[in-house]
C-alpha cells in the first residue's frame, strides 16, 4: 500500500541518475536531503535518531556565537557531538563578524565538517534589534559576516539559510543569493516564506526555482515537505539540487528511511503502528536523559510525546497525561495502555507539528531602512544574562 495523500498519489519514485547528491564543498550528500536546523528540536538525541533512520545531513539547532564564546554551558553542550556524529554540522548565529569568524575558526579546529549559518530567524526579540532575518535587508552587512565565517572556516564549507525576505514588500533572498555566491558561501538554503509568515500558508516554491536560475552554487529548498514525496515534487519543480525538512520529521524521524528510499528508486515502507512508535519514543526519551540528564531530558520529551501521538485514537487523552511524565516508567505504563496494533492514520501525514500557522507584523529598529547600505552590525546581547534572554527568545521561536 502507499501510504500519500492528495498531489503525492501518483509521483513516482526516482529514476536511476536522476538526482545527484548534494554537493556541499567536499561533502556529498546522497541522498540530498538535510534535516533542518530546529530550535529546541535538532539537538544531539534527535540527530542521531534521524540518521539510524535514513542517509542525509543532520543540521544542530542555531547556536549563538556569543554563548559559545562566553562558555555558556547549554551552548556548548548543544554544540557538541559524539564520536559517531559524521559529518558534524553546526548551524551558528551572530551578527558581530568578529564574533562569528572567531566562532567558525574554534568549531572548525574541534573538526566540524560543515557549518550552516543563519539568516533567516523571524523571532521578534532579534529582528526588533536588526538581526535574524533583517540582516539580508542590508547585502553589505550580511557580506561581512559570510566572509567572516569563510574565512574564519577555512577548508570547512559554510553555507547559508534565509527566508524569502521580511514580508512580500521586501524581499530578500535574491540579494542573499548574489552575496553568499560572492562571499564563498558553498550552497544556499531557502525557506520559501517570508518571516511575516512564519509558518503559515504555502510555501512559495516558484521562489526556489528563481533563485535557482540566479546563483550557480547549490540551492536547498525548504518549506512544505511533509511526506517524502513533497522532496521529489519540489525538486523537480524547482531544479534545486537538496531538500530541507523542517516540521514534517516532528515525531516521524522514520521520514528520513521514507526520503531514502525514493531517492533509491524504491517505494518506502509504510509507516510504523502505535507499538513501534512507542519503542522509538522510549528510545529517544533514554538519549535525551543520557545527553541532558533526567530532569531536563524528560521536560524535552513532554513535547514530542504531543507529535509522535497525532491522529492516534483517542490521543488527546493520551497527550494529556504524557506531558507531565516525570520518569521513564510513567511513559512505558501510559504507551502499554494502547493498542500496539493501531495503524499509523493516514490523516497525520501532513498534521502540523510545533509551530502554528499564525503570521506576525515584523518590526525592525527605528530608521533600519534609510541607510541599506550600512554595513555596521547590529547590538546584541554581550553580558552572560543578556545572552541566556537572548537564547530562551531564540528557542521558542
Amino acid at each position: 500500500m502507499r501510504f500519500a495523500t492528495g498531489d503525492n498519489l501518483a509521483v513516482p519514485v526516482a529514476r536511476p541518475g536522476e538526482f545527484e547528491p548534494l554537493a556541499i564543498g567536499s561533502l556529498a550528500v546522497d541522498p540530498p536531503v538535510v534535516l533542518a536546523p530546529m530550535a529546541g528540536v535538532t539537538n544531539h538525541p534527535f540527530r542521531s535518531l534521524c540518521r539510524e533512520f535514513g542517509a542525509g545531513l543532520y543540521v544542530s539547532e542555531m547556536i549563538t556565537a556569543r554563548g559559545f564564546l562566553m562558555g555558556n554551558r547549554l551552548t556548548k553542550l548543544l554544540a557538541s557531538s559524539m564520536p559517531d556524529e559524521t559529518p558534524r554540522s553546526v548551524q551558528i548565529y551572530g551578527s558581530d563578524p568578529v564574533d562569528v569568524g572567531e566562532m567558525a575558526r574554534a568549531l572548525a579546529a574541534e573538526g566540524v565538517d560543515h557549518l550552516d549559518m543563519n539568516f533567516g530567524c523571524p523571532v521578534p526579540k532579534v529582528t526588533r534589534a536588526g538581526g535574524g532575518s533583517a540582516i539580508p535587508l542590508k547585502p553589505r552587512l550580511l557580506a561581512r559576516l559570510v566572509r567572516a565565517a569563510v574565512r574564519g572556516a577555512g577548508n570547512v564549507p559554510v553555507t547559508i539559510k534565509v527566508r524569502k525576505g521580511v514580508n512580500d514588500d521586501l524581499t530578500t533572498y535574491l540579494d542573499a543569493g548574489r552575496v553568499a555566491q560572492e562571499e564563498g558561501a558553498r550552497a544556499i538554503g531557502l525557506h520559501a516564506r517570508t518571516s511575516a509568515q512564519l509558518y503559515a500558508g504555502e510555501a512559495d516554491w516558484d521562489a526556489i526555482g528563481t533563485l535557482v536560475e540566479r546563483v550557480t552554487i547549490p540551492v536547498l529548498g525548504n518549506g512544505d515537505v511533509w511526506e517524502a514525496w513533497d522532496a521529489l515534487r519540489m525538486m523537480r519543480a524547482t531544479g534545486c539540487h537538496g531538500v530541507i525538512v523542517g516540521r514534517g520529521c516532528l515525531g516521524r524521524p522514520w521520514l528520513f528511511g521514507e526520503l531514502a528510499a525514493v531517492f533509491a528508486g524504491r517505494e518506502p515502507d509504510p509507516p510504523p503502528n502505535f507499538g513501534r512508535i512507542a519503542e522509538i519514543m522510549v528510545d529517544h526519551a533514554e538519549r535525551l536523559i543520557e545527553f541532558f540528564g533526567a530532569e531536563y531530558g524528560l521536560r524535552q520529551m513532554r513535547k514530542w510525546c504531543t507529535w509522535y501521538t497525532v491522529g492516534f485514537r483517542g490521543s488527546a487523552k493520551l497527550r494529556a497525561k504524557l506531558v507531565r511524565i516525570d520518569s521513564l516508567d510513567e511513559l512505558r505504563a501510559h504507551l502499554a495502555a494502547v493498542d500496539s496494533d493501531e495503524p499509523f492514520p493516514l490523516n497525520a501525514l501532513r498534521a502540523h507539528r510545533g509551530k502554528g500557522g499564525r503570521t506576525q507584523r515584523v518590526v525592525l529598529p527605528e530608521g533600519f531602512l534609510d541607510d541599506r547600505d550600512d554595513d555596521t552590525p547590529p547590538k546584541g546581547p554581550r553580558s552572560a544574562e543578556e545572552i541566556a534572554a537572548w537564547e530562551k527568545a531564540l528557542a521558542g521561536g
